[in-house]
C-alpha cells in the first residue's frame, strides 16, 4: 500500500512539475498592456499549425519562428488597441461564417454547419474544429478577432501604398496565356428553382402552395418574373435563377445524387419539373438555358448572366496576390520598429530558449 500512494505521489509531483513548466514565461510584450506568452501559449499555437499544415513536428528553429510570430501578433494588435481601434464580436462571426460557407459551397448558419459537421462526421463542431485547427470555436473565433485587428492597423498605416498595388495589362495577359487551359466553362445550365419550406405544423398547407405556383407557372398564368417579383409580399416560399454544374457539389446543394443531376442535364431548355418533397420543403424546377463546353477568353465572363469578364477575374486575383505579398512585407517593417526592449521582454533566449523547445 505505501508503495502504491508513493508512486501515486511522484506521478502526481511530476505532472505539477510538467503543468509549471509549461507556464514558464518565453516573452511580455508590454507597449499598451502587459501580455505574457508562456511555453503552452507556444505549444498551443504549435499544434495548430501542424494541424492546419499537415505537419507531424516542427524544428527548434521553426518554434522559434512561430514564437516570433506570436510576438509580432501582439505588438500590433496592441498598437491598434492604443491606436482606438478595435473588431466587434459581429464582425468575427460574420467572418467565420464566410469561411464556413465557402466550405460547404453555400450560405450556413454557424447551427447549419455544425449541423453539416454532425451529419458528415459524428462529431460535435467544437471537436471537429480541435481536429482542423487545434483549437475549439471560441478559442479560434478570438485567434481570428486578434488576425483582424492586427490586419486593420496594418492596413490604416500602409492604406496610400496598398492602393498603387495592381498588376499591369501585360501581366494580366501573361498570366493568362501560362495558364489559359484553366479558364473553362464545364456544361452548366440555368435552373428556376422554387422552395416552400416546410413549418412543421401544416405541411399540406406546403404542398398546397408549391403545387398552386407549378400550375400557374405551366399554365402562363405566372412567369419567372412574376415569381420572384411576388416574393416581396409573400414570403411563405422562395424562388430564383441559378447556375448548376455537372459536379457532385452541386448535386448535393440541390439534394440530389449525381446520376439525378445528369438526368437533369439531359433535359431540354423548358423542362419543367414535377413538385418534390424534400425533409424540409417542397419544390421544383424549370431548365432556362444550358451552355456547353467553352474555352474561355479574355473578354468572356466568367459565369454566365454576370458582367464579371476573364480579364478583371485575373486583375482581381493578381491585385490580390501582390496586396498579399505587399501587406507580409508591411508587417514586417512595422513589427520591426514596434519590437524594441522597451516594447518587449524576452524571458527566455539562447541555449535557455532552445532547451525549453527541445520536445
Amino acid at each position: 500500500m505505501k508503495r502504491t500512494v508513493l508512486g501515486l505521489a511522484m506521478f502526481l509531483a511530476a505532472a505539477v512539475a510538467f503543468a509549471q513548466n509549461d507556464l514558464q514565461p518565453l516573452a511580455v510584450v508590454k507597449l499598451n498592456k502587459s501580455e505574457t506568452i508562456t511555453l503552452r501559449n507556444l505549444k498551443t499555437r504549435v499544434e495548430m499549425y501542424q494541424k492546419q499544415n499537415g505537419i507531424s513536428s516542427f524544428t527548434v528553429e521553426q518554434k522559434k519562428d512561430i514564437l516570433a510570430a506570436i510576438i509580432d501578433e501582439k505588438l500590433v494588435v496592441q498598437a491598434a488597441q492604443k491606436a482606438g481601434m478595435s473588431i466587434t464580436d459581429s464582425q468575427v462571426n460574420q467572418y467565420f461564417l464566410q469561411s464556413v460557407s465557402q466550405q460547404v459551397g453555400q450560405q450556413v448558419t454557424e447551427a447549419q454547419f455544425a449541423d453539416i459537421v454532425k451529419q458528415q462526421t459524428g462529431m460535435s463542431l467544437d471537436d471537429f474544429m480541435k481536429q482542423q485547427v487545434g483549437m475549439n470555436v471560441a478559442d479560434y473565433k478570438a485567434f481570428l478577432k486578434n488576425q483582424l485587428l492586427a490586419q486593420q492597423y496594418v492596413l490604416s498605416q500602409k492604406q496610400n501604398e496598398i492602393r498603387n498595388v495592381a498588376p499591369t495589362d501585360e501581366e494580366i495577359r501573361s498570366f493568362y496565356e501560362l495558364n489559359k487551359a484553366s479558364f473553362v466553362w464545364n456544361d452548366m445550365m440555368k435552373l428556376f428553382l422554387v422552395i416552400v419550406p416546410k413549418d412543421g405544423k401544416n405541411n399540406a398547407a406546403a404542398k398546397s402552395k408549391g403545387d398552386s405556383l407549378l400550375s400557374d407557372l405551366k399554365a402562363k398564368k405566372l412567369t419567372y418574373d412574376s415569381i420572384k417579383a411576388n416574393m416581396a409580399n409573400d414570403t411563405s416560399y422562395q424562388g430564383g435563377d441559378l447556375i448548376v454544374s455537372k459536379t457532385a457539389q452541386h448535386a448535393q446543394q440541390l439534394g440530389i445524387s449525381y446520376q439525378e443531376l445528369m438526368e437533369l442535364f439531359s433535359r431540354d431548355v423548358g423542362y419543367i419539373s414535377n413538385l418534390n418533397e424534400t425533409a424540409d420543403n417542397f419544390q421544383f424546377y424549370a431548365v432556362r438555358e444550358k451552355y456547353g463546353v467553352k474555352l474561355l477568353g479574355l473578354s468572356d465572363v466568367v459565369q454566365p448572366d454576370t458582367t464579371f469578364t476573364v480579364y478583371k477575374y485575373i486583375e482581381q486575383f493578381l491585385t490580390q496576390q501582390m496586396q498579399s505579398k505587399f501587406l507580409i512585407a508591411a508587417v514586417q517593417d512595422i513589427t520591426k520598429a514596434l519590437d524594441t526592449p522597451q516594447n518587449v521582454d524576452r524571458k527566455k533566449t539562447g541555449d535557455a530558449l532552445d532547451k525549453l523547445l527541445n520536445w
